[in-house]
């Protein structure tokens, strides 16, 4: 399955399917929790027509104070009201003493991390019963890192038993912008425990540093990259992202397009070379 983030600007174009076709839609909850009114209508008439998945954004996992219980609650509230089969969120911080940030900064690449990190995904796994997914997240400097950033991300998966969204664009940007090799860092993840896909664009600021931006087309290096990678993946869904400047909707469409048909090359035919 191939889908696409629901954004209001959408909306319309997604309920009509006229020029819109995904297989799936991705909400935030953070976006969509307590509304009412008009929004809640579109929001139940998009549920009916789409499959959908949830990318949060406000569970900073990497903060040092506890749990936020109570948004923890809605959370659960949310995804088992629209039977959400994936609950994914980023591997990073973006809270701390009740200082809320809109970025998602790098966690320090450290077993202390890994041990605490760990703990706190198993008791949001355990709260709202359902594996969390975590998400590669694109960063610009690591801190006071004691291990590689590979290493890291395996170890939180072993210990806490949590699954991986794999950004391809995120690995392509890392990859760039800290001079190490892409297809060497998919291939030492945990293939089997890689249960989500996202596509995005990017810009490129300086010679030497891209940003991940979420405001252009896919680029042909970051589908090779998306080509080559799902070989080594068993089928998952797959999300294109695209938060603003928003092109023609036949343009998304056509982005849609070319990634179903590098998905139905690979996991069609390896499917049927061993059904």
């Amino acid at each position: 399955m191939v889908g696409i983030g629901f954004r209001r600007e959408m909306a319309e174009a997604l309920l009509s399917g006229d020029h819109l076709r995904p297989e799936f839609i991705e909400f935030a909850p953070e976006n969509w929790m307590g509304i009412g009114g008009y929004w809640k209508k579109i929001l139940h008439q998009a549920v009916e027509r789409y499959p959908v998945l949830c990318h949060g954004l406000s569970l900073s996992i990497g903060s040092p104070e506890p749990l936020d219980m109570e948004f923890l609650r809605y959370i659960r509230s949310f995804l088992d009201e629209y039977q959400v089969r994936i609950y994914s969120e980023h591997l990073s911080y973006s809270k701390c003493d009740n200082a809320h940030m809109y970025d998602l900064l790098p966690i320090p690449f450290r077993m202390d991390a890994v041990k605490h990190i760990s703990e706190r995904i198993q008791q949001v796994q355990e709260f709202l019963q359902r594996p969390l997914v975590m998400e590669i997240v694109s960063y610009y400097t690591p801190v006071a890192a004691e291990m590689s950033e590979v290493d890291f991300i395996n170890e939180i998966a072993q210990r806490s038993g949590c699954q991986l969204l794999l950004d391809v664009n995120n690995v392509y940007v890392n990859a760039f912008n800290h001079q190490y090799d892409a297809k060497q860092f998919i291939a030492a993840l945990p293939a089997d425990k890689v249960a989500y896909i996202h596509m995005a664009g990017h810009e490129q600021v300086a010679p030497d540093l891209i940003i991940d931006t979420h405001g252009q087309a896919v680029i042909d290096p970051v589908y090779e990259l998306f080509d080559w990678a799902i070989q080594r993946l068993k089928p998952v869904p797959v999300l294109l992202e695209r938060d603003f400047n928003f092109p023609q909707l036949e343009e998304l469409q056509g982005e849609i397009h070319r990634l179903q048909s590098i998905c139905q090359k690979h996991w069609h035919a390896k499917h049927a070379l061993t059904a």
